[in-house]
């Protein structure tokens, strides 16, 4: 395996920084030219049993005997020629080698794997929730706390028989899930990954982190191999994700000005977010734990609460009790800390008050939300 490192993080979420493993190297594609869709080149090990409960098998396992996992693999590998995975729908090449707005080659670009006890309780257990973080995001928010992962994308170029592995290391060393960390651009890869490492003894359950503003055919590709969604539902209005997520790569508007029209595609974040945390939940249903304390399957949604009423939190817990369950776990972050260069905007310059948490808390009440975490207990 190339020089990505697994890196153990214990505590809240990552500060910017932690998980670079730039490897310096300046990549290349295997993947180009005349051979379109992946085929493996080596054999990977077995691993151990899995710290899960052992009646338990992950949906993908089935669509893998059956062949099914594969071929949506390289449907999905098609769709980035053009490059359609994302609501950008930028239309370039990437097997051709061009880059789209979220600056995602054809190639794998990984910042770290290992167990991560940052995230929500079912998901961490006692082993820890298996993260593997990828580079680069189609979202590209300016306040984004792994700036350097997301947007700088200070990270290792792997090949997808070294994604399988870092699967397969993260169950043999006791952790309770795969949590594919800003998956979208690099689905076709995961799923190949997945393919290979199935076959290997992989089953844990797969936990697919997003942005939440997902393509509602690339879903759709999805269903039955996604056990555990973990959207955000980040803003209530699209200009203020056209605002605050619309953050260019360098030089962006010079080099790819037929593009340009994706810089406003945002503006639908709201309508394209619910559609797509509709049919998460059609697939996987309400997240519950199991007897062990653990999550298998269903939906956990993410709202974090920005100062100054800017992700409108009010607007999107009344929307999830009106539309889902009213039990839909819901995790109200209170994490936001102005990061990158959230600076530049004096309203999200600061850290949210207590008053500001406190308002959305009570606005999931009012809503009849019965499955709410509260992160920012100390506020209250």
């Amino acid at each position: 395996m190339q020089a990505v490192t697994r890196r153990a993080f214990i505590g809240t979420c990552a500060v910017a920084g932690w998980a670079c493993a730039g490897c310096g190297q300046k990549p290349r594609s295997p993947n180009r030219g005349d051979s379109p869709i992946w085929k493996p080149s080596r054999p990977l090990r077995k691993v151990s049993a899995a710290n899960i409960r052992s009646d338990f098998e992950p949906g993908y396992l089935k669509l893998h005997r059956t062949g099914e996992l594969r071929r949506r693999a390289e449907e999905l590998w098609k769709r980035m020629k053009p490059c359609k995975l994302c609501p950008r729908t930028c239309g370039i090449d990437r097997l051709g080698g061009q880059r789209g707005f979220c600056d995602a080659p054809d190639y794998l670009v990984i910042a770290s794997y290992h167990p991560h006890f940052g995230e929500e309780d079912p998901l961490v257990g006692r082993g820890g929730s298996g993260t593997i973080f990828f580079c680069h995001c189609s979202l590209r928010c300016v306040f984004c706390i792994n700036y350097d992962i997301s947007l700088e994308a200070r990270g290792t170029q792997v090949g997808i028989e070294d994604l399988a592995e870092m699967m397969l290391d993260l169950q043999e060393i006791g952790c309770h899930n795969i949590n594919v960390v800003t998956p979208t651009h690099y689905s076709p890869h995961i799923l190949f990954a997945l393919d290979l490492a199935a076959e290997h003894e992989l089953r844990l359950p797969l936990v697919y982190n997003t942005c939440g503003w997902e393509n509602l055919e690339i879903l759709k590709k999805l269903d039955g191999v996604v056990d555990i969604y973990l959207p955000d539902f980040k803003y209530a209005s699209g200009q203020m994700a056209v605002k605050y997520s619309t953050c260019a790569p360098p030089g962006f508007t010079e080099t790819r000005p037929e593009v340009a029209e994706t810089f406003t595609s945002t503006e639908t974040y709201p309508e394209v977010t619910k559609m797509a945390i509709l049919e998460m939940n059609r697939q996987v249903g309400v997240a519950r734990p199991a007897d062990d304390g653990l999550m298998y399957r269903g939906l956990m949604i993410r709202h974090l609460v920005m100062p100054n009423g800017v992700s409108g939190a009010p607007d999107v817990l009344r929307w999830i009790a009106e539309n889902l369950p009213k039990d839909t776990y819901v995790n109200i972050m209170s994490q936001y800390r102005p990061m990158y260069k959230a600076f530049e905007y004096p309203e999200i310059a600061r850290p949210i008050t207590a008053a500001e948490y406190r308002d959305a808390v009570e606005a999931a009440q009012q809503a009849g939300l019965t499955n709410f975490h509260i992160q920012g207990l100390a506020f209250l």
